[in-house]
């Protein structure tokens, strides 16, 4: 069977994170990285969730593995969508959300 794959990002960064934090002065620390994904499978074409769905439950994911305490920030978020596709009767799309995780010092 040949199949083929598809790739998209996200970089709007237009999700549910909607906090605006100035980071033009040293007082943060880069803690680490973060990444949740979340997967849906089509037969015929048939099955799965919608790209808004699936997008947010890669951002619940990432959120919940980044496991965020005290004054912890996600930033940098993006969402990355991998389709794969097989003679039109197997689909299978991946949303991967990514993002970096913040300490504020001071």
């Amino acid at each position: 069977m040949s199949s083929c794959a598809i790739h998209d990002e996200a970089t709007s960064n237009a999700n549910q994170l909607q906090t605006q934090v100035v980071l033009n002065h040293n007082n943060y620390r880069v803690v680490g990285q973060a990444e949740g994904k979340c997967s849906q499978t089509y037969i015929f074409c048939i099955g799965g969730l919608n790209k808004k769905s699936l997008r947010s439950s890669a951002m619940s994911e990432m959120m919940k593995n980044a496991n965020l305490t005290g004054s912890q920030a996600l930033i940098n978020v993006t969402v990355q969508y991998k389709n794969i596709f097989g003679l039109f009767v197997y689909g299978k799309c991946t949303a991967i959300a990514r993002g970096t995780i913040i300490e504020f010092t001071e």
